[in-house]
C-alpha cells in the first residue's frame, strides 16, 4: 500500500476515503474525545497512559467506548506496522478518536496516523521556543467539561493561533486559564532559580502524559504559580508528544522576556528523556546532537 491508512469503525482504509457523518455528534456538537500518541523508534510512548487517559475522558464525557484496551493496541500497532513504511523519519503520530456516532447509530472510533512534525519542532531546538500570550479562557475545576479532558472542541486554540500569527510569526499561542497558562502542543513548565520543576496545576491545563514524564525525569519537582518576571524563575520549558521537551528562549506576554537557551536543566532533562526513549531526541529534529554541555 503506497497511501496512509486509517481505522474507521472496524475496517482499514485509504486516509483519504475516511469520512465522518454529517450526522456525527463529533461534527454536530463537537463531541469528540481524542488521544494522540508517538511512537519512538516504531514503538509507541508511554501508550498505557494514554489509553487510560483516553478511557476515561470518554466515560467523563459520555462517549461510549467498546473497544477493549487490547483492541486498541491492536489496531494501534497494525496500524504502525502498514503507515510506518511511509515516514521519512519512521515514527508517527497515532492519532485515536472516539464521537458518540450520529443519533440511533453506533458510536464512531476512528484512529490514524500522521507523520512527526520535523519542520515545525526543528526551530524549538535550533532556536529556541517562543511563547506569547493570546488570551485567556476560563475552566473552573467543577465546569462540566473541565481544562483536562481531551477533545476536538478546539475552537479557542484557533482563535488563539490566529491572534498570535501576525505579531509574533512562528511563535506558540498560550492561553491563560485563571492565570495558568496552556498551549494546544504541550505544558508549561518553569525551573526555579534552585532546579526544581514548577508544574501547572492539573485542575487548570490539559492533563499532558509528557508533563508527568518531566516530572518523573526531574531531580525535583512540585506543583506551583508562577510570573513570567519572576526573577525565581531561571529557564521556562515546554513538554509535549511531538517533540519531548524543548527550551523557551522568549516569552510575550505585554512585554517581552528572555530566557537563558538552551538552560542548564533543560540539558539535563533533555539527555534524560533522550535516554529514556533511546534516541537523541534533538537530533531526530535537527540531525545534529546538540545536547552536550
Amino acid at each position: 500500500m503506497s497511501v496512509p491508512l486509517t481505522y474507521l469503525n472496524g475496517r482499514f482504509l485509504p486516509a483519504a476515503d475516511a469520512t465522518l457523518s454529517l450526522a456525527d455528534a463529533g461534527f454536530v456538537s463537537g463531541a469528540t474525545i481524542v488521544d494522540n500518541a508517538r511512537t519512538y523508534g516504531g514503538t509507541l510512548f508511554r501508550w498505557a497512559d494514554h489509553l487510560a487517559r483516553f478511557r476515561r475522558d470518554c466515560q467523563r464525557c459520555f462517549v461510549p467506548l467498546m473497544s477493549s484496551d487490547d483492541e486498541l493496541t491492536r489496531l494501534a500497532g497494525e496500524l504502525i506496522e502498514r503507515n510506518r513504511p511511509l515516514a521519512a523519519m519512521q515514527d508517527l503520530h497515532v492519532v485515536t478518536v472516539a464521537t458518540p456516532g450520529p443519533p440511533g447509530g453506533p458510536p464512531t472510533l476512528a484512529m490514524s496516523t500522521y507523520p512527526i512534525r520535523v519542520e515545525r519542532y526543528r526551530p524549538f531546538f535550533t532556536e529556541g521556543v517562543t511563547l506569547a500570550v493570546a488570551g485567556t479562557q476560563s475552566f473552573k475545576p467543577y465546569d462540566l467539561l473541565t481544562a483536562s479532558v481531551k477533545h476536538r472542541s478546539r475552537l479557542h486554540w484557533h482563535i488563539a493561533e490566529r491572534t498570535v500569527a501576525a505579531k509574533h510569526p512562528g511563535a506558540v499561542p498560550v492561553v491563560l486559564n485563571r492565570g495558568v497558562g496552556d498551549t494546544a502542543i504541550g505544558a508549561i513548565v518553569a525551573v526555579h532559580v534552585d532546579g526544581t520543576l514548577l508544574l501547572p496545576p492539573t485542575e487548570f491545563v490539559q492533563d499532558s502524559i509528557s508533563l508527568k514524564v518531566l516530572a518523573e525525569l526531574a531531580e525535583r519537582s512540585r506543583v506551583g504559580l508562577f510570573s513570567w518576571w519572576s526573577d525565581d524563575v531561571a529557564e521556562v520549558l515546554l513538554t509535549g508528544t511531538g517533540f519531548g521537551v524543548a527550551s523557551v528562549k522568549t516569552v510575550h506576554h505585554g512585554d517581552t522576556r528572555s530566557f537563558e537557551w538552551p538552560g542548564p536543566v533543560y540539558r539535563r532533562l533533555a539527555q534524560a528523556w533522550s535516554g529514556l526513549v533511546g534516541l537523541d531526541i534533538v537530533e531526530q529534529f535537527t540531525g545534529l546532537p546538540i545536547l552536550s554541555p
